[in-house]
């Protein structure tokens, strides 16, 4: 059985201010998955210093974990990116647009003076149904 997930922004609230849907309805038969939080290690086991490789290295792992259990990005419900520096958001949004198109999940995303390990700047977790 295929499950609609459906992405809105209602006209009674500001429009988003980023590439992002205010609502998502998740059908009730759909399934649930939630994945840890997704770091910028790349294949190589390595983490780069520089932030917008961590971004590409984070977008990739996403790719990678999203195609293990047979999903894609369509099936994204809710994105919270953490980051430890500004986001360039010109770069994230390339990066975002290239996964999502235009039609986005919801997404929270919080500035953090630091996350699990010292030298990771970007982690993001998800939530995806189908």
């Amino acid at each position: 059985m295929t499950v609609k997930i459906v992405r809105k922004n209602p006209m009674q609230v500001p429009y988003p201010v980023g590439k992002y849907s205010h609502v998502t309805i998740i059908p009730k038969d759909a399934t649930m998955y939630a994945f840890s939080g997704q770091i910028g290690i790349g294949q190589d086991d390595q983490l780069p210093q520089g932030f917008e490789e961590q971004i590409t290295n984070t977008f990739n792992n996403i790719e990678t974990i999203l195609a293990a259990e047979e999903l894609d990005a369509s099936h994204i419900v809710k994105a919270n990116i953490w980051a430890t520096e500004e986001i360039d958001w010109a770069y994230f949004d390339q990066q975002w647009e290239a996964m999502f198109g235009d039609s986005y999940p919801s997404m929270t995303v919080a500035y953090v003076t630091a996350l699990g390990l010292p030298d990771i700047k970007i982690e993001i977790d998800l939530w995806a149904a189908k």
